[in-house]
C-alpha cells in the first residue's frame, strides 16, 4: 500500500482555510469599520469644507463652488510654501543620507567605547521636536548667547543671526540633526548583514578602500537608503513643531511650508474653508509622492 508523502495536498484543505477566514471575518469587521470611520469621515468633512465659505469670525458657511481652490492656486504664498516644503524635505534627506552613511561606516568598526558611541549617535532621534528647536535656537544658534556665536567671535568673525539671515538653512539643520540618527540606525543595521568574506576577497584582490566602498558597500546600502528616503519624506511633509517654535514661518514666508500655511489659514485667519482646500491639496500631493516612493522601494526590493 502506497503511503501519501508529506508533500501531498490533502483534499479539502483549501475549503477549511476558506471556512476559517469566513469565521474570523466578523471579528475583524469592528476594527475595519472603526478605522474607516476614523480616516474617511474627517477626509469627507474636509472636502466638504473646502467648497464652502467657512470662516469662524463670520456668519454660517455657504457653498461657494471652487473659489477656495481658485484662491489657493492663484496665491503666490502657496507656491512659496510648496517650494519651502521641497527644500526642507530635500535638504534633510541629503544631509541624513550623506552623514548617516558616514557615521554608520565609522560606527561599524571596532574601537574602544563603540557601544557608547552608537548610543550617543542615535540619541538625538529620541529628542522631541520642540525641545530640539529650543536647544538649537537658544543654546547653539543664538548670536549673543549661543555656542556658534561664541565660536565665531573666537576666530574674529561677527556672529550671525541664523534664524533671520538663513532661516531655512537653520530649519534644515535642526531637522537633519534629528533625522541623521534614524538614517544611521537603519544603515548601521544593514552594514551588519554585509558579507565580510566578500570584502576580504576584494581586499586580497587589491581593491582599495574607496573601490570597496563604491562597488560593494554602497550597492549593499541601496535598499535601506530607499527605505530611509520613503519614511523621512512622508514624515517631513508634516513638519511643523520646529518651524512653530523657532521662526513662526518667517521672516515673511521664508520658512512657511505647506503644513504651516494650513495652520496659519485655519487658526490665525480662521478661514476653515481655505485651510481645508489647502489640506486636500496637501493630501493629494502626499499620496502622489507616497505612490512613487512605494513603487521605487518595491522595485528596489525585488531587484
Amino acid at each position: 500500500m502506497i503511503q501519501p508523502t508529506s508533500g501531498t495536498i490533502t483534499p479539502g484543505r483549501s475549503g477549511a482555510t476558506q471556512r476559517r477566514q469566513v469565521r474570523t471575518l466578523p471579528l475583524l469587521l469592528p476594527a475595519v469599520i472603526l478605522l474607516l470611520l476614523w480616516s474617511i469621515l474627517p477626509l469627507l468633512q474636509t472636502i466638504l469644507y473646502s467648497f464652502q465659505h467657512y470662516n469662524l469670525m463670520e456668519p454660517p458657511s455657504a457653498y461657494n463652488g471652487g473659489l477656495n481652490y481658485t484662491y489657493l492656486f492663484t496665491d503666490s504664498s502657496t507656491w512659496t510654501a510648496i517650494w519651502n516644503s521641497v527644500v526642507l524635505v530635500a535638504g534633510t534627506l541629503v544631509a541624513s543620507i550623506v552623514f548617516g552613511t558616514i557615521i554608520a561606516l565609522l560606527l561599524n568598526n571596532d574601537f574602544p567605547g563603540r557601544n557608547i558611541a552608537r548610543l550617543m549617535a542615535i540619541a538625538p532621534f529620541f529628542v522631541m521636536s520642540p525641545v530640539a528647536a529650543l536647544i538649537w535656537k537658544n543654546l547653539l544658534l543664538d548670536p549673543v548667547s549661543g555656542l556658534a556665536g561664541w565660536l565665531m567671535t573666537l576666530v574674529g568673525f561677527k556672529p550671525i543671526a541664523w534664524f533671520s539671515v538663513y532661516p531655512m538653512v537653520s530649519i534644515v539643520i535642526i531637522y537633519s540633526w534629528r533625522w541623521i540618527p534614524f538614517a544611521t540606525l537603519i544603515l548601521l543595521t544593514a552594514l551588519q548583514s554585509l558579507d565580510t568574506d566578500q570584502l576580504e576577497a576584494a581586499r586580497m584582490d587589491g581593491a582599495k578602500g574607496l573601490a570597496r566602498l563604491r562597488y560593494i558597500v554602497l550597492p549593499h546600502l541601496g535598499r535601506p537608503i530607499s527605505i530611509v528616503v520613503m519614511l523621512e519624506s512622508i514624515f517631513m511633509l508634516s513638519a511643523f513643531a520646529v518651524i512653530y517654535t523657532t521662526t513662526n514661518g518667517g521672516p515673511g514666508h521664508a520658512t512657511t511650508t505647506l503644513t504651516y500655511m494650513i495652520f496659519i489659514r485655519a487658526l490665525n485667519d480662521f478661514s476653515i474653508g481655505s485651510a481645508s482646500a489647502a489640506g486636500v491639496f496637501a493630501i493629494v500631493l502626499a499620496n502622489i509622492l507616497a505612490f512613487f516612493l512605494i513603487r521605487a522601494v518595491s522595485r528596489t526590493l525585488q531587484a
